[in-house]
């Protein structure tokens, strides 16, 4: 009897084998939304630079007037997601049986290359954040916003090459994730939707990487010094317009106040 209960519990299934379709399923689907839809709005936002200090810098003013919001915002919409999606990216990887030196056929190379492309995006999204983000070393004012990240990301050559490799990792990662979560989800089955597909995910991955190098060339062009004595006026500006309409307010609410 002992025996036999021993081969019962060795033969059970594991949790993530006895849930791998949903995991499968919620693993592509954090991947799009809201990981991979966050990346592309972050790009674009980091784009706006190349408009010059005022436009990213009321970029960056709008998503921090969330205020006590933001922390929740990016736990809930960003970090869990990524987390969960990183971490059972990993146990699929450990899972994986890549071929593509035996058989260099162009999925098996795409197979491989997703796995690749996105251990090189978890070690440089770390990096990004402990560099930049107030749960790191919080090199980014968001104050100062271009100047800041001017500052860090074009700090010497390996700096920006190192941005160009996980930019780009990210967005291989992504576009490619789509063609695979296609088949996933049973969007494109047959060899002419997949060709289909193949179109638009590489001309979907080449805009947003041409997005991200753009705003790494516009960090990487900006005049710091100039672009924080920009940002200074701009932030003495915006007390002097708040300290205007606490005075303007101050009389209205007298007013309301009074018999």
């Amino acid at each position: 009897m002992a025996g036999e209960a021993t081969v019962a519990s060795e033969a059970r299934p594991s949790f993530l084998a006895r849930n791998s379709f949903l995991l499968r399923r919620l693993h592509s689907l954090s991947g799009l939304v809201p990981v991979g839809a966050y990346m592309v709005v972050h790009l674009l936002t980091n784009a706006s630079v190349l408009n010059g200090v005022a436009s990213f810098q009321k970029n960056v003013d709008m998503i921090h007037s969330l205020g006590r919001a933001l922390p929740v915002v990016e736990w809930v919409f960003i970090f869990i997601p990524l987390i969960f999606h990183a971490g059972y990216g990993f146990v699929r990887i450990y899972d994986s049986q890549a071929n593509a030196a035996e058989y260099p056929y162009p999925k098996n190379i795409r197979y491989t290359l997703q796995r690749i492309s996105g251990m090189v995006a978890f070690v440089y999204i770390l990096f990004h954040v402990a560099q930049l983000h107030h749960l790191g070393f919080g090199q980014f004012d968001a104050e100062h916003a271009t100047s800041s990240a001017a500052r860090a990301i074009g700090s010497g050559f390996w700096m920006q090459a190192w941005y160009v490799v996980g930019v780009l990792a990210c967005v291989y990662h992504l576009a490619n994730g789509i063609w695979t979560s296609g088949i996933t989800w049973g969007i494109w089955t047959s060899p002419a939707a997949q060709r289909r597909a193949d179109y638009v995910c590489w001309g979907f991955g080449f805009l947003v990487a041409v997005i991200g190098m753009s705003a790494l060339f516009g960090f990487g062009t900006v005049d710091v010094e100039k672009a924080r004595a920009q940002e200074d006026r701009m932030q003495k500006a915006r007390i002097e317009q708040a300290g205007e309409i606490e005075e303007a307010e101050a009389p209205a609410a007298e007013a309301t106040k009074a018999p």
